[in-house]
């Protein structure tokens, strides 16, 4: 989403701003330099202070700040041209880090990134999270957070703060899940602190899908700047981002796919509406229509470190094995389901694309997995219902696969902190 600020000299704008503003201002934007230099690139102050117009002097004491809070180090020397003496280059020091986790139906995941996006550990658990009240899968969560963030800190990388992504509607300013029909959730608020205590930049509730489309932004090779983003899980969740900006509405809520309605006169949803998008498309729904059994993962009591396969434990990976084989072998009932799964899919796509201009579709969860068998039907009914609006060429797989909204999340707490670095500072005993 685009934001807008006052301009300079209007009344809105401060009078006058302070010096700790303006400092501060100057310190996001050092850092932000140093965070867009990409790997293999190290900045020096002169360079630095070229590019942002600041007085070498001013870049050299904002950057005194930066190592001092430990988001920056010293590497090297950077050659300068033929004029200037090689200068100390600078980068985002990998000794810090950010918890990316994930709340899902029937699984919490967890993972460590530095500061430039690196996924550097990650563990998934499977367990039942159904009907199951907030506090005990917060504490699961809080356990498989902890052991990682051990064996990150006995690797020599401190956890700054957190994001976790979940698959509802939250409000991030009150830690509040408003809504996660396939959790039973309602007006649920996490105890973040419990989650992940004592780090410096707190943690930050995300929607999963939201979380997984700022990761594909990231991440994707092609670098599209507006593509709208399917997630596939137990329920299905969609991310919307326009001009490079996630898209989340007035409200924060934008991207509902999975509760269109694409059938009227369907089945009962989750959410309490009727025929929506993931009563057919849904991950247990596939699997109920093409006749495999939907295995139950254990509780979070029970719960241990997955085995499966692209991030999936132990009993939805037996169902997907299954699925895939049948479909391997051309097995009728599983080449139904799926495709059914992608007409409907496409139903809804059409009707979001339409409404906004949207060239590009990126299929994460099942889906991607699915995507030789689900993408055919999906490609077919958006020419049907939105002609000429996605090309088949325009229907992407995911690039970051089951870790997408782990990553996501930490990648937005990274950041909130480039461009807001003095919140370490203000954390600093």
């Amino acid at each position: 989403m685009a934001s807008s600020a006052p301009a300079a000299g209007t009344p809105e704008a401060g009078t006058p701003g302070s010096m700790g503003d303006v400092r501060r201002g100057n310190l996001a934007l050092v850092l932000g330099r140093i965070a867009l230099s990409g790997a293999g690139t190290h900045l020096t102050r002169a360079q630095i202070a070229a590019a942002t117009g600041l007085t070498k002097a001013s870049v050299s004491s904002l950057v005194l700040d930066l190592l001092d809070v430990g988001i920056v180090r010293e590497i090297g020397l950077n050659p300068q041209g033929e004029r200037g003496r090689p200068g100390v280059g600078l980068e985002l020091n990998p000794a810090r880090g950010v918890m990316g986790m994930e709340i899902n139906v029937d699984y919490i995941s967890a993972g460590v990134t530095d500061l430039a996006g690196n996924l550097l550990l990650q563990e998934t658990r499977e367990q039942d999270n159904r009907r199951v009240t907030p506090d005990s899968v917060s504490a699961a969560l809080a356990d498989l957070a902890a052991g990682l963030r051990d064996t990150a800190e006995a690797q020599g990388v401190r956890v700054l703060g957190g994001g976790l992504a979940v698959p509802g509607l939250v409000d991030a300013k009150t830690g509040t899940v408003i809504t996660a029909p396939n959790l039973g959730w309602n007006s649920a608020t996490l105890d973040l602190a419990v989650v992940l205590p004592d780090v410096p930049l707190g943690t930050t509730l995300f929607n999963e899908a939201n979380a997984a489309a700022l990761a594909e932004l990231r991440y994707r090779p092609a670098g599209d700047a507006d593509f709208l983003f399917v997630s596939g899980e137990v329920g299905v969740g969609g991310g919307l981002v326009i001009g490079s900006e996630l898209f989340t509405g007035p409200h924060g809520h934008a991207g509902e796919l999975g509760h269109v309605v694409v059938q009227p006169e369907g089945t009962l949803c989750s959410c309490g509406g009727t025929g929506c998008l993931e009563t057919v498309a849904g991950q247990d729904a596939i699997f109920v229509a093409a006749g495999i059994p939907t295995q139950t993962a254990p509780g979070p009591a029970a719960s241990g470190p997955a085995a499966g396969p692209a991030g999936y434990g132990p009993a939805r990976s037996e169902s997907l094995a299954q699925l895939l084989t049948a479909l391997a072998a051309r097995d009728v009932d599983a080449l139904a389901a799926v495709s059914r799964a992608g007409h409907y899919l496409g139903v809804a796509v059409a009707s979001t694309v339409r409404l906004l201009d949207i060239p590009s579709v990126v299929l994460g969860g099942h889906f991607a997995i699915l995507g030789e068998w689900i993408r055919p039907a999906l490609a077919e009914s958006l020419a049907r219902y939105a002609p000429g609006k996605v090309p088949a060429g325009n229907i992407s797989l995911s690039a970051v696969g089951q870790a997408g909204a782990l990553l996501g999340a930490a990648g937005s707490v990274v950041r909130s902190l480039v461009e807001a670095p003095h919140r370490l500072q203000d954390q600093a005993p």
